[in-house]
């Protein structure tokens, strides 16, 4: 979270803040804003804190370090004059906070308890000390030096969060309703989507927005069986924040050394019409580059054979809804996301696995330009692209 931008205050509206915020500082019979008037003699607030011991209620305790002044013995018999004044600058150094103690009308300090001395800015050592021996030489009992850190420790404190949401818009207690409603959502989705995962069904991926499903195109049922924004594949499992689907699919070898390769002209993760209604029937050079490929896959040792998979990640938070049942065009569980990018569908990244077949299976994540890759298997380009 940034710092509060309470130098972006208009200098009336930063002092009503300071006053505000001074309400629960002490029990007070009378609250003022004397700055308003513009003839304030110094005050921009002034105060009368109520001592008596007939009608004062305890004082509220104090964070550890707040009086930083000496705190005497309350009289039981007199209200208590306090000064407030609101600086709106963005420095303040040792000599101009002095200046403010030192310009104070004597007829008004004679009669003072204590100042509150608030401004948008951060103070020095020195300058806190500076205001501490000014108010202590001039005989003020109590001074209290509110910078930019106090008064947004004040604002953040929950009975304040009022003062938060009115002057800056933003509330930690709504933020924190909000991020628990996240968290349940995001929680809620997650348990329905592993019931899913050891099923090994096909998944139907839809962007919720594509109202054209289940035929985009015009013309007779059997000619307009084409895609839109959906793609149907295969949950591999769970992240702490998504799941993570098959988006393709490559015979490959792992070497012992972590030495790899994968036929990248042909792809299984693309699902047979019994399942995908929307699949294309292999053409007969897709059956050939596939068979070529397993006749090179077979001839390696089976302690290398492997499977190549680029995963791609779907986030909890851009899953609408799912739906386990499915509908008369594809009655397998349906997933309805937020987000569908034309280059990368529903997906928030990739990553690629290669694991070997065994039991005893072996598994590698590379990245696209890895420098371990073989050459095993044709390539699409002289340039290896993925």
């Amino acid at each position: 979270m940034n710092p509060l931008p309470l130098g972006n205050l208009e200098p009336h509206r930063f002092e009503d803040l300071v006053r505000q915020l001074l309400y629960d500082f002490r029990h007070w019979r009378r609250l003022e804003a004397t700055g308003r008037s513009g003839a304030d003699c110094g005050f921009d607030a002034r105060g009368w804190e109520v001592v008596s011991s007939e009608e004062s209620e305890p004082l509220p305790l104090q964070p550890e370090g707040e009086l930083e002044g000496n705190a005497p013995a309350i009289s039981p018999t007199e209200d208590r004059l306090w000064l407030i004044q609101c600086k709106r600058e963005q420095r303040i150094g040792p000599r101009q906070i002095s200046k403010y103690i030192a310009d104070l009308p004597e007829e008004e300090v004679k009669n003072l308890h204590g100042i509150v001395l608030a401004a948008a800015c951060d103070f020095s050592k020195r300058t806190r000390d500076a205001f501490r021996s000014a108010c202590a030489a001039r005989g003020i009992d109590e001074w209290h030096l509110w910078g930019q850190a106090e008064i947004e420790d004040r604002l953040f404190q929950p009975e304040n969060d009022h003062l938060l949401f009115a002057y800056f818009g933003f509330s930690l207690r709504i933020r924190n309703r909000s991020l628990k409603s996240q968290l349940a959502s995001r929680l809620a989705t997650k348990r329905r989507v592993a019931k899913l995962v050891d099923t090994y069904q096909p998944i139907l991926i839809r962007d919720a927005t594509d109202d054209r499903y289940p035929r985009p195109a015009d013309g007779p049922p059997e000619a307009r069986l084409t895609r839109g924004r959906w793609a149907v594949l295969r949950i591999d499992g769970l992240e702490h924040d998504a799941i993570r689907v098959v988006a393709r699919r490559h015979f490959a070898v792992l070497r012992s050394d972590d030495q790899w390769d994968y036929a990248e002209l042909m792809d299984d993760a693309k699902l047979r019409p019994h399942e995908d209604p929307w699949s294309e029937s292999d053409t007969e050079d897709a059956r050939r580059l596939r068979s070529e490929a397993m006749t090179l896959w077979e001839t390696q040792p089976e302690s290398e054979r492997a499977w190549y998979e680029l995963l791609g990640r779907i986030p909890f938070d851009d899953i609408l809804a799912v739906d386990e049942t499915g509908d008369e065009t594809f009655a397998y569980p349906q997933i309805y996301t937020s987000q569908w990018d034309p280059s990368q569908g529903p997906f928030k990244g990739f990553y690629a696995r290669i694991r070997t077949i065994r039991y005893d299976a072996r598994e590698l994540f590379v990245g696209k330009d890895d420098v371990t890759r073989l050459e095993v298997f044709p390539r699409k380009t002289a340039n290896r692209s993925k």
